[in-house]
């Protein structure tokens, strides 16, 4: 008996140890999360499977360009894939061409070649707060993004993290390319 109790703990405390380190890596390490919908395309496609890097903004600044996951405001267990396009004290404004400006520059971009049809509330500069962001999709013109005023700018304490490897579909496995 005594040996089938050590067997039965011995196994418990493994499960345990199993059970704990998973909370523990979803929690403050990664998390798989599923592209729903076209808004990243070409870049993400509807289906992928991705791995968010939760721990990466604890130790750096968010950069222009990195492909971050957050919650959307309105609905439970939603959350949005966008590209950071503003950083916190930048000012941005889309003009009528579908030109994007950042403080009165054209940003300069090698993907979401396609022009914007509607610059949403960025027809008029939108002064982004010291830890505000402005997000997009990469699919301009098919994208719920910082444009629209149900998204609006993005606080630093909402992302979950940054996109970083994509694990499906399986011929597309690898590293996500932020820029």
């Amino acid at each position: 008996m005594n040996k089938k109790l050590k067997e039965i703990l011995s196994t418990s405390m493994y499960l345990l140890i199993v059970l704990v380190s998973t909370f523990l890596v979803v929690t403050y390490v990664g998390q798989r999360t599923k592209v729903i919908g076209s808004s990243m395309e070409p870049m993400l496609m509807d289906g992928d499977n991705l791995i968010v890097d939760k721990i990466s903004y604890r130790f750096q600044e968010p950069k222009r360009y990195d492909i971050i996951v957050f919650p959307f405001r309105y609905a439970d267990k939603t959350y949005y894939i966008k590209r950071i396009i503003g950083l916190p004290g930048e000012t941005v404004y889309i003009d009528s061409q579908g030109d994007i400006y950042i403080d009165g520059e054209i940003l300069e971009e090698s993907y979401g070649k396609e022009q914007i049809l509607d610059p949403g509330r960025a027809y008029e500069p939108v002064v982004l707060g010291e830890d505000e962001y402005f997000v997009m999709g990469d699919n301009r013109n098919n994208s719920s993004d910082s444009r629209d005023p149900v998204v609006g700018n993005i606080h630093r304490d909402e992302f979950i993290g940054k996109a970083w490897v994509r694990i499906w579909p399986f011929n597309k496995i690898g590293m996500i390319r932020h820029q």
